[in-house]
């Protein structure tokens, strides 16, 4: 199949197509023409690719981990794990500084809305004590 067609048949874009192809994630076998020409296969390889990349693997990463799908070995498969393990740290690290930031943002809301309260009580108390 063509570009065009992988791109319809798996909802990405023929840019982050070529990125993939740029960037070593896929491959294509190439017409007299110069047009690329993909596999059946290839449809699957870039729904994977698409579920590292929402994993937020960058794509240097993936390079590194499709080793291990393409030919299974032990080594490969060690290498990955331990791969898979950085990632796993790195995005652990990053959910810890995000729920640090969020927590952060709660109290600056909880502080801005005590903040918005005050003065309504005040005209409130002062309201009701001209009636």
């Amino acid at each position: 199949m063509r570009i065009g067609e992988l791109a319809a048949r798996t909802g990405v874009s023929v840019r982050s197509l070529r990125y993939y192809e740029e960037q070593g994630l896929l491959t294509s076998t190439r017409s007299a023409g110069g047009q690329r020409h993909y596999t059946d296969a290839e449809v699957e390889r870039v729904a994977f690719i698409q579920h590292l990349y929402a994993a937020g693997l960058s794509s240097r990463t993936i390079v590194e981990l499709l080793p291990c799908v393409d030919s299974p070995s032990h080594d490969n498969s060690d290498a990955a794990m331990e791969r898979m393990a950085q990632e796993r740290d790195r995005l652990s690290a990053h959910i810890e500084k995000l729920q640090h930031t969020r927590d952060a943002l709660d109290a600056l809301m909880a502080a801005n809305q005590a903040h918005r309260d005050t003065p309504r009580a005040n005209c409130s108390a002062m309201a009701a004590s001209f009636v």
